[in-house]
């Protein structure tokens, strides 16, 4: 994972697993930055992301929490087909994004 602060965007570049093993890492590390930064939109990149289970979808939900708590919002950009069609069954599509501008 690499975080990006970009100003309004803070750029959250996933890799590998999203699982309940990399779960604590990945929300400890996001929640610390998120809540320093208090960014407009907090961009989710799942573009290098090989695998995701439900734990995924608890990661989104708890960060766009976060981000709505301060006035921000979640945007999930580079999902792979299997992952979109999990958001879509979570009733998260509207997160997807194609084209995130200004933080690219």
């Amino acid at each position: 994972m690499e975080i990006i602060n970009k100003g309004e965007f803070l750029i959250v570049l996933l890799s590998g697993e999203i699982d309940h093993h990399a779960l604590k890492t990945l929300r400890g590390t996001i929640d610390a930055q998120l809540e320093h930064y208090t960014p407009r939109v907090l961009v989710l990149d799942f573009e290098k992301v090989g695998f995701m289970d439900s734990s995924g979808i608890g990661l989104i939900l708890g960060r766009k929490r976060i981000a709505e708590s301060f006035g921000g919002k979640v945007v999930v950009k580079g999902a792979s087909g299997r992952v979109e069609k999990m958001l879509h069954l979570a009733g998260l599509g509207f997160l997807i994004s194609k084209k995130v501008t200004s933080a690219n």
